[in-house]
């Protein structure tokens, strides 16, 4: 792996993918800019984000820049296809504001995932990608992701093709599947450690930690509930409607941060870096200012106390 360090927050790509809503080439190339000048040096994209937008924008961000100044990972799985049924004015059904000209088709295998690493070099400009991870195996064929696709990613990297493998799920158990199966460098954990919840903590950590995989640990927001200082009645968990026992238990933390000189999502930064086999967290944005925040809220100090406090209500695990 070249010189670059993953650091304590990395750059999640999936919002300059038009994630929900469409965003501006300019928007997208400032919040790249601002996570560069905040510190960030370890960028996550996949072909599934806006149907390749977000690697033709971050390629084109990174476009001039020393390749061992930053870290790429990128994601198969998942082959981009015509969409032959495609309609003017249709957009893409799986939460990206694009129109809908290209199709995921899921392909886990040597062929398969050779294409995938090739198209998304080109869309990036990029001669090569430090981390390759397997990309939401569980969504389509577990079974064929563990038995085709990652003796492929094993053979990449023997080869020198890339740096380091992994795979990325929204599941523990799915990882953890993956880490006893193959020999990993990573997995990209998603939602299952964070303030407001640590499936991950029980199994899959300690697993990680004594195989030596480290773990970059995405959507500690929980998709919004942890996101703003004050729980909205609106706040989404897991990409619906939270529940009102996650809401209140949201909001019981966010007291407690309140008295220490925290707030909420600050707090979900630093939680979720506090386990030793996490090497980094990724978080996404869509504006500069968002990506300021982001890295302000990491470079924050958050008092051990507030730790010990919220182990004292039961809120998070007493690791004490």
């Amino acid at each position: 792996m070249n010189s670059a360090a993953l650091g304590p927050l990395g750059f999640g790509c999936a919002g300059i993918g038009n994630l929900y809503r469409e965003i501006s080439d300019a928007d997208a190339a400032g919040a790249l800019q601002a996570a560069w000048d905040g510190g960030s040096r370890y960028f996550d994209t996949a072909p599934h984000y806006g149907l390749g937008l977000s690697e033709r924008r971050l390629g084109r961000f990174l476009a001039g820049r020393k390749r061992d100044e930053f870290l790429v990972s990128t994601k198969v799985g998942r082959l981009l296809v015509e969409n032959p049924q495609f309609s003017e004015g249709e957009s893409d059904d799986e939460g990206f504001a694009v129109p809908a000209t290209l199709r995921r088709q899921w392909d886990p295998s040597e062929a398969g995932i050779r294409r995938s690493l090739g198209e998304s070099l080109d869309r990036m400009g990029l001669e090569r990608t430090d981390i390759l991870y397997l990309h939401d195996p569980d969504a389509y064929d577990l079974a064929a992701g563990i038995e085709q696709g990652l003796p492929v990613l094993e053979k990449l990297r023997a080869e020198g093709t890339v740096d380091a493998i992994g795979v990325g799920a929204n599941s523990a158990e799915t990882l953890l599947a993956c880490v006893e199966a193959a020999d990993l460098d990573y997995i990209m954990l998603a939602g299952r450690y964070t303030l407001l919840n640590q499936p991950a903590a029980r199994e899959l950590l300690p697993r990680c930690l004594g195989k030596g995989v480290k773990v970059v640990n995405v959507g500690v927001y929980n998709s919004g509930i942890l996101a703003r200082p004050q729980v909205s009645p609106a706040a989404h968990y897991n990409y619906t409607p939270a529940p009102e026992a996650l809401q209140a238990k949201a909001v019981r933390i966010a007291g407690i941060c309140e008295q220490f000189g925290t707030d909420l999502p600050t707090a979900a930064l630093h939680f979720s870096l506090r386990n030793p086999a996490v090497a980094t967290v990724v978080a996404g944005a869509s504006s500069a200012a968002q990506a300021a925040q982001n890295a302000a809220r990491m470079q924050a100090r958050v008092p051990d106390a507030l730790w010990e406090a919220l182990a004292a209500e039961g809120l998070i695990p007493d690791e004490s």
